[in-house]
């Protein structure tokens, strides 16, 4: 939680009245498919990427009045340490990833889908959580 929600919380509060001071710009909190989804073994980290998700959200109509925009961008897999295990071609290249995310912020887009695996993931939300009773 510390670095996932508290610190772009403690970073939005900080730099807000900077950017409404220079008449106003963006804020992009980096998130993940696993805001919508929890695996085992990474509960907590899903965890407090649904709370960046949430902070996103809230910040965002808190923020629009001070001409200040919030974007999720929401990231499938990228090459990082924790992806290190996942093949290369399931991979969103981070020149790729920082190109959408100009793209997303400059759209003034609420939330930016990364990849394949983003876009998958936030499309299944509307899917059934668990199998019902005919």
């Amino acid at each position: 939680m510390e670095t996932n929600f508290f610190g772009p919380l403690a970073a939005t509060r900080a730099f807000a009245p900077v950017i409404e001071g220079n008449g106003g710009g963006a804020v992009l909190n980096v998130l993940s498919a696993l805001s919508w989804f929890h695996p085992a073994g990474l509960g907590s980290y899903a965890a407090s990427k649904a709370a960046a998700w949430a902070l996103s959200d809230a910040t965002r109509e808190e923020l629009a009045p001070r001409g200040i925009t919030v974007s999720a961008l929401h990231i499938g897999y990228m090459d990082t340490d924790m992806a290190a295990g996942v093949p290369a071609d399931q991979k969103v290249a981070v020149a790729d990833v920082a190109a959408q995310a100009l793209d997303g912020i400059e759209a003034s887009l609420p939330e930016i889908l990364a990849d394949e695996a983003s876009r998958y993931v936030k499309q299944s939300l509307s899917a059934a959580l668990q199998p019902t009773a005919g």
